[in-house]
């Protein structure tokens, strides 16, 4: 991604949300991070995200970030279009990160401040002073986990500003998919946060996803995107209902640690978590087993186990 147009014109379809894999050390396994973008890319993802809130984030040093934008662009290059998590609680960070998941060719994707009593007018001047520091841009991350969510008439405000080329959407309540669908659809480029109700958003007029879960399950979430993608509805819901015992496991007991468990089960290499997250305990891993052997019966999940 060079400039905004670009950006904007290829910012659609299923992108990765890449899981930062750490050795026993706790150290970022950059080998196996590159094993993993190399396997979507082949899949046929139209993109990847890195470093977003389930890739950890807020455990990563600002140095640490910085090593991880630089080696993922120099492993995907101009393939795809790559989303740069640079947001950060401190403007300071978001700047430094932002000026340069830009100048590699990224696009930032930058967060509201997730600090106490900060008001709408002061979400939009911190916007208004992150948007031009980015010859690619910028995508807004609506993430209601972080702490602020930003109602469809604040989103509005600020798809106006300049060098806004996206928002990634993370409240999914249906009325609020609806307003931000008809009212941003064709000004910004939409995106739905969570692979785990996509099907509606995309009707509704998403221009595309970012999946987590993708990490485990990447053939089966992609059919199921391509399915939505190509007007069949049938196929997408019978593909997106076969894996819902995985999806009620990942709300009872957390991503990114479902999705790591369950790429280990599959001889994939999503490494540890980091504190304060902890692996999933030996029930959830007996029950998450159980599913992915479901799967791995299924031939419409395109699911194999090590």
């Amino acid at each position: 991604m060079k400039n905004m147009n670009e950006t904007r014109e290829r910012l659609r379809g299923i992108f990765n949300i890449t899981v930062t894999p750490f050795n026993p050390q706790g150290d970022i396994d950059f080998a196996a991070l590159q094993e993993n973008i190399e396997r979507v890319i082949g899949l046929g993802y139209d993109g990847i995200l890195i470093g977003g809130t389930y890739g950890e984030f807020p455990t990563l040093s600002v140095e640490e970030r910085r090593e991880l934008f630089t080696r993922v662009m120099s492993i995907v290059g101009d393939r795809v279009p790559v989303m740069l998590c640079s947001a950060s609680s401190d403007p300071r960070v978001v700047r430094e990160l932002t000026i340069l998941a830009g100048e590699l060719g990224g696009l930032p994707m930058v967060t509201p401040p997730f600090v106490t009593e900060i008001t709408d007018a002061q979400i939009i001047t911190f916007f208004e002073e992150m948007a031009p520091l980015s010859p690619t841009g910028i995508l807004i991350y609506n993430a209601p986990g972080i702490g602020i969510t930003l109602s469809p008439a604040q989103l509005e405000k600020l798809a106006d500003i300049d060098g806004v080329v996206g928002i990634k959407q993370g409240d999914l309540t249906p009325t609020v998919v609806d307003q931000i669908a008809n009212r941003l659809g064709g000004k910004v480029r939409l995106f739905c946060a969570s692979d785990l109700v996509f099907t509606g958003p995309m009707l509704a007029g998403f221009d595309g996803i970012s999946t987590t879960n993708s990490g485990a399950l990447p053939e089966l979430i992609l059919a199921t995107y391509r399915a939505v993608e190509q007007g069949d509805a049938h196929t997408a819901r019978d593909l997106h209902c076969l894996w819902y015992s995985y999806r009620a496991l990942a709300r009872q007991h957390g991503q990114p640690q479902l999705v790591k468990a369950a790429m280990a089960l599959r001889g994939f290499n999503g490494g540890a978590v980091r504190a304060p997250l902890k692996p999933i305990s030996d029930s959830a891993l007996a029950a998450l087993r159980e599913v992915m052997n479901t799967l791995a019966q299924d031939p419409r999940s395109g699911v194999t186990l090590a």
